[in-house]
């Protein structure tokens, strides 16, 4: 038996139409994210992680590739994809280390910078700022519940460093 059938089992006193509403609301914020994406995409012809990838190097010049992962909060192959796109299109340059050739550091280039300056905001996303603009209890509430309907739809734990607009 899968884990929604378990779930479900002994759910008869919920509203029926409560899952149809959340449905509805995960929706809407799919929606808003994808919309910003495409937005982004349309006026800057680069994705939403590379555009964040963009402003974090602009604010860190000289980041690692570790250090980039971590303040997009993706995997550090995810990170080193999307600089080898950024590099390629020289709006980032990434330089080895004198020390230890095995560290790049990196910098945005004057046309980075351009980019930057005509794209849409936020660069990080509309769904990290918008989580960002809530309060802590109710960050936290959000986080059990979504804790939990993972575990139901046992969601591969690797999708966590996807940027979501790479689905």
């Amino acid at each position: 038996m899968s884990a929604i059938k378990r779930a479900r089992r002994g759910r008869a006193d919920l509203d029926p139409e409560a899952a149809a509403r959340v449905l509805r609301q995960f929706r809407q914020i799919f929606n808003a994210v994808k919309t910003h994406f495409q937005r982004v995409e349309k006026k800057v012809g680069l994705g939403g992680a590379q555009l964040w990838a963009l402003g974090v190097i602009r604010d860190a010049p000289g980041i690692g590739m570790g250090d980039l992962a971590t303040a997009l909060n993706i995997r550090q192959p995810t990170a080193s994809n999307l600089v080898k796109s950024l590099v390629e299109r020289e709006l980032v340059a990434a330089t080895r280390s004198e020390v230890d050739r095995r560290a790049v550091g990196l910098r945005l280039l004057p046309a980075g910078a351009k980019l930057l300056k005509r794209s849409p905001g936020p660069f990080t996303g509309v769904l990290p700022e918008a989580l960002a603009a809530l309060d802590a209890e109710s960050l936290e509430r959000l986080e059990v519940d979504l804790a939990r309907l993972i575990k139901v739809l046992d969601a591969d734990k690797r999708g966590a460093h996807v940027p979501l607009g790479d689905l």
